[in-house]
């Protein structure tokens, strides 16, 4: 198990506890369909949020839409219809997008709603 996965891990806990702080409900995390998958499932006021968490080190940012591309969304999509299918859910659904910043010893946390739109 490498560095890299294990930062990646801490971000997306990181990312939980953040949404939990927020009054997020978690419903899953890394949720599989088929290639894809969500890293966080949560709901809020009966929105229901799609989470893809990014964990980065200072020094190395680049823009959601590098990090994110055309093929990622289609997968998240079609992994978001499933979960949606699977249970039963009349809810709206939002696509989330959480940066986990390492500076030093601390962590800085972005959370941008509704980071792309699948129209």
């Amino acid at each position: 198990m490498g560095k890299h996965n294990e930062f990646g891990r801490k971000g997306e806990q990181i990312a939980v506890d953040f949404l939990k702080e927020k009054r997020y409900k978690i419903l899953q995390r890394n949720y599989r369909y088929l290639k894809a998958e969500i890293d966080i499932i949560a709901e809020k006021d009966g929105i229901v949020s799609i989470v893809e968490v990014k964990s980065r080190t200072e020094g190395f940012l680049e823009t959601i839409s590098e990090t994110i591309n055309q093929k990622k969304i289609n997968l998240i999509v079609m992994a978001a219809n499933q979960y949606v299918i699977d249970n039963n859910l009349d809810v709206e659904i939002r696509f989330d997008f959480i940066l986990v910043l390492k500076k030093g010893a601390t962590f800085e946390i972005e959370h941008t709603k509704n980071a792309f739109y699948y129209f």
